[in-house]
């Protein structure tokens, strides 16, 4: 584990801390579509995504969700974060977008850490700086962009996630991360295909415009 550590965080951390990590952190290699954390769960550990990507949904009072951001390798969540700290329920739901590798570290070393570690109160404050930016830019999107264009970015961000232009989710599972029916996303699909931005096949979708 520390070798991995090493490899992501070595210019970042601390020595010291990089082998606190190592002594007091869990490895978990979780398959994709796995749900982390729930709604309502009282959270006890903080992820660091070594490999991988990790979808953040929120869930309206109806019961339906909506695609917040996605966390990367060498990512965290200030949701999480802040859950922990606060020793508050879950107000978010995280899923596993693809095969994911990660360090669970237990709150109360996160906490202790803030007031040892210049490197990790950093992390922490770049932490909550960035997950805010990309909420600000999933709220633009939905005040702003019209469905047809949040539908494309989303395309786009998978397939930046997995560098590869075929994305492998139902038009269901994209309606849910949209907010929206399927039977709109199938329309959207189709129209996006009859432009020449996307093909449609059986069980992907392959972007034609991917910059990956």
């Amino acid at each position: 584990m520390e070798e991995l550590l090493i490899d992501l965080y070595g210019g970042q951390f601390e020595r010291e801390l990089l082998e606190e990590i190592a002594a007091v952190g869990v490895y978990k290699d979780i398959p994709a579509d796995t749900i982390l954390m729930d709604f309502g769960q009282y959270v006890k550990s903080m992820p660091l995504l070594l490999q991988g990507a990790i979808k953040i949904m929120r869930e309206d009072q109806q019961g339906d969700e909506l695609l917040l951001y996605f966390l990367e390798k060498g990512d965290t969540c200030a949701m999480t974060l802040s859950c922990c700290m606060g020793a508050t329920k879950s107000e978010i739901r995280a899923v596993t977008e693809t095969d994911t590798q990660l360090i669970l570290i237990p709150v109360q070393h996160m906490e202790s850490w803030l007031g040892k570690y210049k490197s990790w109160r950093g992390f922490v404050m770049d932490s909550y700086h960035d997950r805010m930016m990309e909420m600000l830019d999933a709220i633009d999107s939905i005040a702003f962009m019209n469905l047809e264009d949040r539908v494309m970015k989303l395309l786009q961000e998978k397939a930046q996630i997995v560098q590869n232009k075929e994305v492998y989710n139902t038009h269901k599972e994209l309606a849910q991360e949209l907010h929206t029916s399927r039977v709109v996303i199938s329309r959207i699909l189709k129209k996006l295909e009859n432009e020449g931005r996307i093909s449609l096949h059986r069980s992907h979708i392959t972007l034609i415009e991917a910059d990956v």
